[in-house]
């Protein structure tokens, strides 16, 4: 009896498996799932831990230059493998300098391509301004590249609705899906009582790359802080300080992630109102929200989808709106604790990996 021919999947990606969180809160939580399902899958990260442990830092310059280095021999050695997968699965890019002749030349070894694409990186730099902070990043987004990707990929898998109809037109093929962040709930799970015996803490997780959004509400705190008590918990992966504002900074882990956010009253989520957020998820609202965590948030983008203000969440745009949602959310527990079990409600039912698996799946095949 002739064996089955198992699918191969060949996943080129930026990031080390496990660190980034637009990769570990998409794709990469299914990879199981997919072997289970009959697929065999390889994770080709252009960055090793040691690059991605200094690629926001100032200097670093050699282990820059080395990490990248090592980048571009994998991605030569991806080259004399491409034709053995079914499947070529790449998330935001393959190399980050250059023209798209990299680009052009897995496409022509690819028996199939998906493209996957977190954020609106086709954007120029002055419609992306907030995000594009240092020169490595600068070099890293080549908008040539993408575009070559969305256009002929097989199919382009989408951040946001907003990314997913831009795609829609440029792609030859017609085939892009959004398909948002999710989490897995049975990982995720609350833990608030929503009480007002102990000190309200207000949260927000991210990484350098988000930190000028955080940046945003700075005077928010400072003026919040003379009318409430409460601490500010940050979790991220550089230092940060508000002159008059009690701040706990909290290096993000893998292993207490779950742990740091459980001890979050209320979860904020700054943005800009730019082309740039158009391309977002949503990631830190549902991240917050699977916990039972009240959250108060920019009312732009796919943040606006997700939540419904004064249903499952906050929604504001000025900055005497998010003095007066925060402060009415610290003092009022039962409003808290209505918010906090609606956008739980929300996250089980539509964002959640028991969920969301299925439209990768279908693609897949």
């Amino acid at each position: 009896m002739k064996k089955k021919h198992l699918k191969r999947i060949l996943i080129i990606c930026p990031y080390p498996v496990g660190e980034a969180a637009g990769q570990r809160l998409k794709y990469e939580q299914y990879i199981d799932d997919w072997r289970e399902r009959g697929y065999e899958v390889k994770i080709s990260p252009f960055m090793s831990k040691s690059l991605w442990n200094v690629v926001y830092l100032q200097g670093n310059f050699l282990r820059k230059f080395i990490g990248i280095l090592r980048g571009y021999l994998f991605r030569v050695r991806d080259l004399l493998i491409v034709h053995n997968f079914d499947i070529v699965y790449i998330f935001q890019w393959t190399t980050p300098f250059g023209t798209a002749f990299y680009d052009f030349i897995v496409r022509r070894l690819a028996k199939r391509m998906i493209f996957d694409l977190e954020d609106f990186v086709v954007l120029s730099n002055k419609d992306s301004s907030q995000e594009i902070r240092n020169n490595i990043l600068k070099n890293i987004r080549s908008t040539s590249k993408t575009e070559y990707l969305i256009k002929h990929a097989d199919h382009v898998i989408t951040s946001s609705p907003f990314l997913n109809d831009f795609c829609l037109k440029k792609n030859v093929h017609d085939a892009a899906t959004f398909i948002s962040s999710s989490v897995d709930i049975k990982r995720f799970i609350p833990s608030n009582n929503y009480t007002n015996e102990k000190r309200i803490t207000i949260g927000w997780t991210g990484t350098f790359s988000s930190k000028p959004y955080l940046d945003l509400i700075q005077n928010v705190f400072v003026r919040l802080a003379d009318i409430c008590d409460f601490k500010l918990r940050i979790i991220a992966n550089f230092d940060y300080n508000i002159r008059g504002v009690d701040c706990e900074v909290i290096q993000w882990t893998k292993l207490k992630e779950v742990e740091d956010l459980q001890g979050i009253d209320v979860g904020v989520y700054p943005l800009e109102d730019s082309k740039w957020v158009l391309g977002k998820s949503g990631l830190k609202a549902i991240q917050y929200m699977a916990f039972g965590i009240p959250t108060i948030a920019t009312d732009v983008g796919t943040t606006s989808q997700i939540i419904k203000h004064r249903e499952n969440g906050w929604l504001v745009k000025t900055e005497e709106e998010w003095l007066e949602g925060l402060q009415v959310l610290i003092e009022n527990q039962e409003l808290r604790r209505k918010l906090g079990t609606k956008a739980r409600e929300t996250i089980v039912n539509r964002y959640s990996t028991d969920v969301v698996k299925e439209q990768y799946l279908n693609i897949l095949k």
